[in-house]
């Protein structure tokens, strides 16, 4: 039997991406010092990988397919096609900031006043093209870690560092002079897998529900039931993808209507909903929206 070689980060977004393959039909375990999880698909075998070099393994056909964020791949300029862009990080499903700090106290305002100075980043490639872009000519040292510390015992003048909301930084006593990269996860795919059509199938298969499964995280199915009478009022409430499913029930007084909404609009909407005669009013999660 054919398999796919399917690349899974390592480290911090490891139960993230755990989460989505089974919020998408697929069930991952990992194993007590083993880097090869189990998945209940026997056409795809797993590896984890770091994020840092799932690129290269992918442009090198080590692996057919793999997730890694966007700073990664640029980073090491590897040689993969992007099938799809997966939004999600290990605390929230928004992009994450590559954000240039310094102490709290710097004189840097602005990226030019990093002349000569000494940056520690785990994206040196990066950021050095970065600032070559900007004709700012500064030391650039690779950190292997914690490099907010390196700017807080004076070790480096600046760090560019990866932050979700950005309160860590701040509480190390650290200022964002600004953002210099947005980065999130996509689905990366070696050329030559691509061009094999039973691989290119399975890949295709892992994008649709993936981005199918992210699509619905943030949304909710309302069911209820409406009186005839009434319908016009509360269609007009109701937000859709197209429009609501309106069905006959038994009682011809009395209609079924369906519709997805943003998850967030639901307790607003619930009340005024009520107040138009609804009733019966469900609200349900979804897995998927294809």
């Amino acid at each position: 039997m054919p398999k796919l070689k399917l690349g899974l980060p390592k480290g911090s977004l490891e139960a993230a991406t755990f989460n989505l393959f089974g919020q998408a039909g697929w069930t991952i375990r990992s194993r007590t010092r083993n880097y090869f999880p189990t998945i209940d698909d026997d056409e795809i075998s797993c590896a984890l990988v770091r994020a840092q070099e799932m690129g290269t393994h992918v442009g090198d056909g080590v692996l057919d397919v793999g997730i890694t964020g966007i700073d990664w791949l640029i980073e090491t300029e590897s040689d993969v096609e992007r099938v799809c862009d997966l939004v999600y990080s290990k605390a929230s499903d928004a992009p994450s900031r590559w954000v240039l700090v310094v102490d709290r106290d710097s004189p840097v305002r602005a990226v030019e006043d990093l002349r000569g100075k000494r940056i520690a980043t785990e994206l040196v490639g990066f950021t050095r093209r970065y600032l070559a872009d900007k004709n700012v000519e500064a030391e650039v040292q690779f950190s292997w870690g914690a490099t907010e510390a390196k700017v807080v015992e004076g070790m480096a003048d600046a760090a560019v560092e990866i932050t979700e909301t950005g309160s860590t930084i701040r509480a190390h006593g650290l200022r964002i002079v600004c953002d210099v990269l947005h980065t999130y996860p996509v689905l990366a795919a070696n050329r030559e897998a691509l061009a094999d059509p039973w691989k290119k199938a399975k890949i295709d298969q892992i994008a649709l529900l993936l981005t199918s499964a992210l699509a619905a995280r943030n949304k909710a199915l309302l069911k209820m039931n409406v009186p005839a009478a009434a319908m016009e009022a509360v269609v007009a409430l109701l937000p859709s993808l197209n429009a609501p499913t309106v069905s006959p029930l038994s009682d011809e007084k009395w209609l079924a209507v369906e519709t997805v909404v943003d998850r967030d609009l639901v307790r607003d909407l619930v009340p005024r909903l009520r107040a138009e005669g609804a009733e019966g009013i469900l609200e349900l999660d979804l897995k998927k929206i294809c």
